[in-house]
């Protein structure tokens, strides 16, 4: 992996774990925190999306939408097992 394609990675995942933070309220984890979310959510969304017929379209967008949905996924089961 080069460093543009990591820093890549890098970015998609802050912003995702950003706007996962924001759409589940009470769960911003600082910036190392929103990017493992987003990486995670990424890797999240890669494989079950795809499993239940969701395809988004490629790209910087497309990228970021997969990965704050997989970490929105991530996100609420944290909350989940947190209050169990």
């Amino acid at each position: 992996m080069g460093v543009e394609s990591l820093l890549v990675f890098l970015i998609v995942g802050a912003v995702a774990g950003w706007l996962a933070g924001l759409i589940v309220k009470g769960y911003g984890l600082g910036l190392v925190g929103n990017i493992v979310v987003g990486i995670v959510g990424a890797f999240i969304a890669g494989w079950l999306l795809p499993r239940v017929g969701i395809l988004i379209g490629g790209g910087w967008i497309g990228a970021i939408i997969n990965a704050t949905i997989g970490a929105v996924i991530l996100l609420v089961l944290i909350r989940l097992v947190k209050r169990a």
